[in-house]
This record gives structure tokens, C-alpha cells and sequence, in this order.
């Protein structure tokens, strides 16, 4: 028995450890859930179509604001269900962060006729959240600067954003969901700003990038990345997002209706983020983010691999984390043909009620 232990392998290891965890939410049932399967009230396996049924958007208010970092306008577009009213409990605020190729609307709010639900905002709005997300310097209908938009930048427009956004809700605590870059641009302002971080998700992330062959590939312009604050972002390039992992994790099409969204708000976008990306990690600390976390990658992500993202989960030093794979998805996870399951586990890890035994943290 000895010598089969001493000879089991770091996947067995990891396999029987983090992912099993993770892995065990896909079967877990949920205290309301399990009841009304009880009572007859819900079948057991809801079909599929039911988690991208689009939200009826009669019920949604939107509005549009601008924060200011010193003379930089920062686009921001809010969705709930209903206007605010004075006097009226508010709602959890939930903020969604963009990464290096996409502005904020096109990324959550998206609209592809004939699939089912693909916005974010409209998913969560619907469940009961005030959902705000933002254009960051250089992209979409935010100030076009001579900044190339890196990783401390997008920190600091969260300052300015998350300003605003307590002066319109009261509250100064936030939910925050960053994809990609905009998971760094969370994690950073989440190190700097712990007073103001509710719950984090770190949506296809990158840790120290070791291994990562999307980021290898993109290392080789990193002189490009040094010399111009700006890059080409065409359709060809959107389209790319789909096809550099895996062919199948995305409904066909979907480049298009993106590109119909994004293109007119121009071609090219900063190039800050993948600098920091290819030649500056990590840029987040592990140890430095207090707030409990939720990590989600995609099965067949090529901006990351398992093992660095699980040594990153290992330094996390609140332990109300969670780690999680979705199955048969890529890098992005908000457009991918299985977005509900994502959606489905942000949900239930931003509701987890509270503990209750006496070791919680004061």
C-alpha cells in the first residue's frame, strides 16, 4: 500500500483534490432546489433551452452615465429591473469588466437574434441585480487617449466607476465579474481597493501564464506592443476569439453579431493589456485579494492551463473560494454556446448564504 501512494501521480493528486471540488458542483443541489424537487414542484434536469430563454426586457430600465478619471470620460451603461425610486431597497450592484479586444456592450449585453439570451446584464438584471458595466480608457464610447489602457489603468477606472456608482446606489460594496484581461483589471483593483469588493469572479483568467500557448504565440509581438499604444482590431480578428481553441464551443455566427456591435465604434483598440499579458505577469497577487473568489476556465482555454490557475486558487487566502471548470467552452465564456452553465454557477456562488459557525473571520 506504501509504495502505490508514493507512486501516485500529481494529476491523480489533482484530480482528488481542487477540481473534484469544483467538479462536484455540477451535481450539487441546492437547499431550495432539493426542496422543491421534495414537493414535485421542479423535474430533476430542466432542459437545456430553459437557461437561454431570452429575458423578457419589458421589465428591464437601462441608462447610460459617465464617470470621470481626471479629464478621461468613462462610458458606463447600467440595466435593472425597474428605475430606481427613492426610498426603495437597493439592489446587490454587480459590475462587469471587458477584456483587450471587445468594449463593454458588445461583451454583456449582446444581442444575437434567433439564439437565445446572450446578454449578461439582461441574465442578471432579471435575477434581481443592478448590473453595471463600462467602456475603459481607449475603447468603445470612452475617451480615445494616447494611454495604451494596461492593467493599472483599467484599476484606476474601476476607482473612478465604483465612485459613481455608490454616489447613484448608496452602496460601496460591489460584486465584480472580470473575462480575460478585465479578470486582471478586477484582481488588481480588488488588491488596492479591498473596502470596496463584495464577491470576485476571475472569468478566464491567466496567472503567471506558463504554458499558455495563445500567450506565446501573441509574445511574439511584443516589440509591436512596446512601440505603439494601439493595435488593429478587424472582423478577421474578432473571429479569431471562436476558431484559436477549439471549433464547436461557440454557435456560428456569433463573430458577426459582435462585430455588428463593435466595429462601428472603430477598428483599432489599446494594446496595454497584452503587454502586461506577454511580459509582465503575474499582475495579480493572490495573497493581496481578501475578498472570497470564484475562478472559472473554460475546458479548452488556451490563455491559461489548469496547473498555474490552480496554483494561483492555492493563495487565495480567504477560503470561501471557488474553483471551477466548464465543461465543452473555450476562452470566453459569456459567448459561449454553454454561457448558461456559467451564468447558472456566478449566481449561485454570489447567493451562498452567510456562515454561520463560530471560525468565520471577524
Amino acid at each position: 500500500m506504501a509504495n502505490r501512494k508514493s507512486g501516485a501521480s500529481r494529476r491523480a493528486f489533482l484530480q482528488s483534490t481542487v477540481p473534484a471540488i469544483a467538479g462536484g458542483f455540477a451535481a450539487m443541489s441546492f437547499p431550495g432546489q432539493a426542496l422543491a424537487q421534495q414537493r414535485g414542484a421542479m423535474p430533476a434536469a430542466l432542459p437545456a433551452a430553459s437557461g437561454t430563454a431570452l429575458v423578457d426586457e419589458s421589465r428591464i430600465w437601462s441608462q447610460e452615465y459617465w464617470a470621470m478619471k481626471g479629464s478621461v470620460r468613462l462610458n458606463m451603461w447600467r440595466k435593472r429591473v425597474g428605475a430606481p425610486r427613492p426610498g426603495q431597497a437597493p439592489l446587490p450592484v454587480l459590475i462587469l469588466v471587458h477584456g483587450s479586444s471587445i468594449s463593454s456592450r458588445s461583451s454583456y449585453d449582446l444581442k444575437f437574434p434567433g439564439h437565445g439570451e446572450y446578454s449578461m446584464m439582461n441574465r442578471f438584471a432579471d435575477w434581481g441585480y443592478d448590473v453595471w458595466t463600462l467602456d475603459h480608457e481607449g475603447y468603445g464610447r470612452s475617451s480615445i487617449t494616447n494611454s495604451n489602457s494596461d492593467i493599472a489603468s483599467g484599476a484606476q477606472d474601476l476607482k473612478a466607476a465604483t465612485d459613481l456608482i455608490a454616489r447613484e446606489t448608496g452602496q460601496q460594496r460591489h460584486h465584480m465579474f472580470g473575462e480575460s484581461s478585465g479578470a486582471l483589471r478586477v484582481g488588481l483593483f480588488a488588491q488596492n481597493e479591498p473596502a470596496r469588493v463584495n464577491r470576485v469572479v476571475f472569468s478566464a483568467t491567466t496567472y503567471t501564464g506558463e504554458g499558455s500557448p495563445t500567450l506565446a504565440t501573441r509574445a511574439q509581438q511584443l516589440p509591436f506592443y512596446r512601440a505603439n499604444n494601439r493595435r488593429p482590431r478587424d472582423r478577421s480578428m474578432i473571429a479569431s476569439i471562436f476558431t484559436r481553441d477549439k471549433a464547436g464551443t461557440s454557435e456560428p455566427g456569433i463573430e458577426d453579431a459582435i462585430a455588428a456591435m463593435e466595429m462601428p465604434l472603430g477598428d483599432s483598440v489599446p494594446t496595454g493589456t497584452y503587454l502586461d499579458m506577454t511580459a509582465n505577469m503575474p499582475i495579480n497577487d493572490p495573497e493581496k485579494i481578501l475578498a472570497p473568489v470564484l475562478m472559472l476556465r473554460g475546458e479548452y482555454d488556451g490563455n491559461s492551463t489548469e496547473i498555474d490557475l490552480i496554483n494561483m486558487y492555492r493563495r487565495f487566502p480567504n477560503n470561501d473560494k471557488w474553483y471551477v471548470t466548464i465543461p465543452g467552452a473555450a476562452h470566453s465564456l459569456v459567448y459561449a454556446t454553454n454561457r448558461h452553465l456559467t451564468f447558472h454557477i456566478v449566481k449561485s456562488f454570489l447567493e451562498m448564504p452567510p456562515r454561520l459557525d463560530s471560525l468565520k473571520p471577524a
